[in-house]
C-alpha cells in the first residue's frame, strides 16, 4: 500500500486520493472565499496534495513503461535498450526514496515556510565572511528547490561578510527540510586575509525556526515584549535614513530576540519581527519536547543551538563531514554552491529513524 504525507498526518493511497477529490469539491464552492485565510490554507492543501499524487503516478507509470522495455529489448536482443532502461530505472528509484523521506517530513509544522538565520562566530573579518558563505550556500540551495528566498535582516561586517542575516525561505515542507540544520558549522582554510597566509579556522552559527500560519496559535503577552526601534542600515526607501524603521522585540521571559529591517516602515517590520519571534518560541517548544521524548527512551539528543554539526575543509584537503551522520564528501564547492541534499537526507533519516 503507498503511504501519502498531507498536512501533518500519514494516509493511505485510497484516503490521499479521497482528500484530493474534498478538496476539489471544496474548491468549487462560491462561498470558499468568505473566509479568505481558511480558503488559502485548503487551497494550499489541495496543490500540495496533488502534486505529490502526480509524483507518484508518475514514477510508476515510467517504472512499468521501462520494466515493458527492458522485456521487450531482451526478447529482440537489443542489450543497448536495456541498459538505458536499467539506468532510467535506477534514477527513479533515488526519486523514490526522495520522496518516501519527503511523506516522512510529517512533523506539525514541516509543511511550512521557514526563517533561517546566520551569524558569524568570534574572529572578526574571516569569520564574517564565512558567515556569508554559509548565507549563499542556504540560499542557492532553497534557490534549487525552486523556493522563494527574501533577506529580512542583514547586519555587514566592516571589511567583508556579515555579522549576522535573516533569510525567510518559502516552499513547500522548506522547515521540515531544514529543521535539522540548526548548530554551528567550522571552516578550515588558508584565510584570504591572512598576508601570512596561515591555516583559520573559522565559525558561524544557523538557527531554523517555522513560519507559524493560522493552523497554529502561539499566545503572547505583550507586558513580556521590548520593543526597541533603531536606524535601518538596508534597502526600504529614503525615508529609512530618517527614522528609526528597523525594529527589534525581545521576549523578556526567555530572552529570545527578533528583528527585521526590510520593511518601508516601521509598521511592517514590527509585524516582521513579531511573526519571527511567535516561530523562534513555537521552535523552542519543538525543541523542549523533542529533548523530552530522547530522555524518555534514555537518548542522547544533539538539539540544542550552538552544536557543532558540520565541518568544512579547504586546507590542507578537501572534505566536508557532517558529524552526527558521518556523511562525508571531498565536493567541497559544490556544497557550498548548494548541493547539501546528502547531508539533509541523512539527518533527517537519522532524526526519524
Amino acid at each position: 500500500m503507498i503511504q501519502y504525507l498531507y498536512f501533518g498526518g500519514i494516509f493511505d493511497w485510497d484516503k490521499a486520493k479521497l482528500r484530493l477529490e474534498e478538496l476539489d469539491a471544496l474548491s468549487e464552492n462560491p462561498d470558499l472565499w468568505s473566509d479568505a485565510s481558511k480558503a488559502q490554507l485548503l487551497m494550499k492543501e489541495r496543490t500540495q496534495l496533488e502534486q505529490s499524487i502526480n509524483s507518484i503516478n508518475e514514477l510508476e507509470t515510467l517504472l512499468d513503461d521501462n520494466i515493458e522495455l527492458i522485456s521487450m529489448g531482451e526478447e529482440e536482443g537489443d542489450s543497448e535498450i536495456v541498459t538505458d532502461c536499467e539506468k532510467v530505472i535506477e534514477d527513479l528509484s533515488i526519486k523514490a526514496s526522495k520522496l518516501r523521506l519527503k511523506s516522512l517530513l510529517s512533523g506539525e509544522a514541516d509543511a511550512n515556510d521557514v526563517y533561517l538565520q546566520v551569524n558569524a562566530g568570534a574572529g572578526g573579518t574571516e569569520a564574517q565572511d564565512w558567515a556569508e558563505m554559509i548565507l549563499r550556500m542556504y540560499i542557492r540551495w532553497a534557490e534549487n528547490q525552486g523556493f522563494k528566498c527574501s533577506i529580512l535582516d542583514r547586519s555587514n561586517g566592516e571589511e567583508a561578510g556579515i555579522k549576522s542575516a535573516i533569510v525567510k525561505i518559502e516552499g513547500y515542507q522548506a522547515y521540515g527540510w531544514l529543521k535539522t540544520e540548526t548548530g554551528v558549522h567550522r571552516l578550515v582554510r588558508i584565510s584570504p586575509f591572512d598576508s601570512n597566509a596561515k591555516r583559520h579556522t573559522s565559525f558561524a552559527s544557523v538557527f531554523v525556526s517555522p513560519v507559524i500560519d493560522d493552523s497554529i496559535n502561539i499566545d503572547i503577552d505583550e507586558k513580556d515584549l521590548r520593543i526597541d526601534t533603531y536606524r535601518s542600515s538596508g534597502a526600504g526607501g529614503q525615508h529609512v535614513n530618517k527614522i528609526d524603521s528597523a525594529v527589534r522585540i525581545t521576549h523578556i521571559p526567555t530572552g529570545v530576540v527578533a528583528s527585521c529591517q526590510n520593511g518601508r516602515s516601521q509598521h511592517q517590520n514590527k509585524a516582521q519581527a513579531m511573526e519571527m519571534l511567535k516561530a523562534r518560541l513555537y521552535e523552542r517548544e519543538l525543541a523542549k519536547r523533542e529533548e523530552e521524548q530522547a530522555k524518555e527512551h534514555s537518548e542522547k539528543s544533539d538539539i540544542a543551538w550552538g552544536n557543532q554539526i558540520r565541518s568544512y575543509v579547504l586546507h590542507p584537503y578537501q572534505m566536508v563531514k557532517d558529524l552526527r551522520t558521518n556523511v562525508e564528501t571531498s565536493q567541497i564547492q559544490a556544497v557550498l554552491d548548494g548541493d547539501l541534499d546528502q547531508f539533509l537526507e541523512a539527518s533527517l533519516s537519522a532524526r526519524m529513524s
